[in-house]
């Protein structure tokens, strides 16, 4: 295999949509093993709302919060040009907003009214480790955005942070996201792909994803038990199944 470059690169939407047939249980896995990051999964990230059950995969578009200070928030805060508006006009089709709030849990990121930039842009959503308020509009009145967040909300921002940067690396839920990277995310959670790995790590997951459909059928058409194919030679097992 060639030497990843490790650069970042635009994630074509073919990927994505093939992402959206994936399991986050096995993407992380592949993740994890292939290259070794101990830490792809945000953990208390949990699915809120998805407009007709869609599944998430998309492009990160970063912004990250800060604890609130009188100089931050002179620096910061421009109407249409805060950090906020600026990230969320990044986002398009494809392209997720992910918002690190810092990992407070009913910190607010958004609502109804800020979020609407999303809304009209047709982006696929909001990820965060804070928290989303005013869901119940953002439903009714059709924003289609798919929400990852640690829970709901009556809060604001304040007094936990301040929106202060974006396009940037950040982290939310303790996992690196970078601009650009793949945001995959089911009922189990969310799971970053660097975008670098992105296509590779399709083939790779999609193969082990076959293995254990075969491992599966294997078992119930000779009522067996999985620990027959499934463990650390599952993969040499599916591979040589036909000889």
């Amino acid at each position: 295999m060639a030497e990843r470059s490790m650069q970042p690169v635009h994630v074509e939407d073919w990927i994505l949509e093939e992402f959206k047939k994936l399991p986050v249980a096995t993407i992380w896995g592949t993740v994890q093993s292939t290259l070794g990051v101990p830490f792809p999964f945000m953990e208390g990230v949990n699915l809120i709302f998805s407009p007709g059950q869609k599944r998430l995969a998309a492009r990160a578009r970063t912004l990250r919060f800060h604890p609130m200070r009188p100089d931050l928030i002179a620096e910061v805060r421009d109407n249409e040009n805060s950090p906020e508006y600026r990230a969320m006009a990044r986002c398009g089709p494809g392209d997720v907003l992910v918002a690190d709030q810092q990992g407070v849990r009913y910190a607010g990121i958004a609502g109804d009214v800020k979020l609407l930039q999303l809304k009209m842009n047709n982006a696929e959503g909001v990820v965060t480790d804070g928290a989303i308020r005013d869901m119940s509009v953002l439903r009714d009145e059709n924003y289609d955005l798919i929400v990852y967040a640690q829970g709901r909300t009556p809060y604001g921002q304040q007094p936990w942070g301040e929106p202060a940067e974006e396009n940037i690396d950040i982290q939310c839920g303790g996992a690196l996201v970078r601009p650009g990277d793949v945001i995959v995310g089911d009922e189990d959670g969310v799971v970053v792909v660097p975008s670098w790995f992105a296509e590779e790590c399709l083939a790779i997951t999609k193969e082990h994803e076959d293995a254990e459909t075969w491992v599966k059928e294997k078992t119930i058409s000779e009522n067996g038990i999985p620990g027959q194919f499934y463990g650390n030679n599952l993969m040499d097992n599916y591979r040589n199944r036909d000889k």
